[in-house]
């Protein structure tokens, strides 16, 4: 494979995470430290960034301040919802990306997200094998929701688990405190896949987990959540519970029915309101205190309490992903393959095409979730376990977090 010389942009896209900003120094700092690379830019807001000019000249930034991105949370570069059309059907939005990569000589293209981030890499480097502009497209895997096919575990979720794991600890510990006994609904994130709501269960490991936990991959029934929380609140005289924001019924309606009049830019539903909805109906039905809690977006931006192997994983993605551009590859997604035999854990890269990636979600797995379809098993405390250690390197000033801050220098 020929040595391409130009310059790449890297953008982030979707919902944030805890370590998102990791993934995306990985890829700066490869770039900037590679000479193959001639400028780096990042793309202001995604690819909503790239199709108004709006680019961040990433080599004039402070590196002082490019290394805080590893203790930053959320999208440094700033994020969006933007889907684009296939371009077989519709050219407008690639004729603007490549007339903007021919303008800056953009040789190389990042993308760090989920699902419909990966879709938009997949078209992007279609697009330009069909156009004959050689354009090297890697996708950085991010999602808290841990629902990306072609890799073991994705960056962001690891954190997010541990933070869910700690406060139900922290939750149980408060809503036990008094002698008159408790109801806790805890909703966590997760649409269509379980992961999120699952990870409660490591807080078991120090029997301050949740007694019940709901997943979308189990078809809800009201009737039998009622009785399961009844009989655990008058063995014990409390119940914590965790559910996933996308438990549905057998008919795949949600039980969720708190919708917004609008979808994320993607067609998805916004969920809400599960834990109060679910509170009122306990309430109604046991006569007991009943408190909802919703994680909501805390899930996926407290980067206080990261866990540092997802802080490596991640940086590594995006290390990985401008290594395998410059190698030649495009068109595909960093993924992560995993060693967890005789107790270790060993996790590597590789490469996944991004064909095989988009628009495919990667469900929990059913043999995890018991018999009774309201708890997990042991299966998926081996597989997570390992993706929560290690903490933090987060610098403080003043008793609070010294995140990163950026110049924003854009190009003319």
């Amino acid at each position: 494979m020929s040595t391409l010389k130009g310059a790449c942009i890297i953008g982030q896209s979707g919902g944030p995470s805890s370590v998102i900003n990791c993934s995306a120094y990985g890829v700066i700092k490869t770039a900037l430290e590679d000479p193959n690379i001639t400028k780096v830019y990042g793309a202001y807001h995604g690819i909503k960034g790239v199709l108004g000019g709006q680019l961040m000249i990433m080599d004039e930034e402070d590196p002082a301040e490019l290394e805080r991105m590893l203790y930053t949370p959320s999208s440094a570069l700033g994020s969006c919802r933007y889907k684009i059309a296939d371009p077989d059907d519709d050219e407008t939005d690639y004729k603007r990306i490549l007339e903007v990569f021919q303008q800056y000589n953009v040789r190389y293209f990042f993308y760090n997200g989920g699902n419909d981030s990966m879709d938009t890499c997949e078209k992007i480097s279609r697009y330009m094998a069909k156009v004959g502009y050689e354009c090297r497209v890697i996708g950085v895997p991010k999602t808290i929701d841990n629902d990306l096919m072609g890799t073991d575990h994705c960056p962001g979720f690891g954190s997010a688990a541990k933070y869910i794991a700690t406060t139900f600890m922290e939750v149980l510990r408060d809503a036990h405190v008094y002698d008159t006994g408790m109801i806790c609904v805890v909703e966590c994130m997760g649409r269509n896949a379980g992961w999120l709501t699952a990870a409660s269960a490591l807080a078991g490991l120090h029997h301050e987990g949740p007694d019940l936990i709901y997943l979308p991959e189990s078809d809800f029934e009201m009737d039998k959540f009622v009785a399961d929380v009844s009989g655990r609140f008058s063995k014990t005289g409390d119940c914590i519970v965790a559910v996933s924001e996308g438990i549905h019924y057998a008919d795949g309606t949600f039980v969720a029915d708190a919708k917004t009049s609008e979808n994320d830019g993607f067609g998805h539903a916004q969920l809400g309101g599960l834990a109060s909805m679910l509170a009122s109906i306990l309430k109604e039905k046991t006569g007991a205190k009943v408190r909802g809690i919703e994680l909501s977006l805390l899930q996926r931006c407290a980067a206080h309490l990261a866990s540092g192997t997802d802080i490596q994983e991640a940086f590594q993605a995006g290390k990985a992903a401008v290594e395998a551009a410059l190698a030649g590859h495009t068109g595909k997604m960093v993924g992560f393959e995993c060693d967890r035999s005789n107790g270790g854990y060993v996790c590597n890269t590789k490469l996944v095409d991004l064909n095989k990636v988009a628009n495919f979600e990667k469900k929990y797995p059913k043999m995890w979730i018991n018999a009774e379809g309201n708890h997990v098993t042991q299966g998926f405390i081996d597989y997570c376990l390992p993706l929560i250690q290690g903490e933090t390197g987060m610098v403080k000033v003043n008793g609070l977090p010294r995140f990163a801050q950026f110049r924003r220098e854009f190009v003319k």
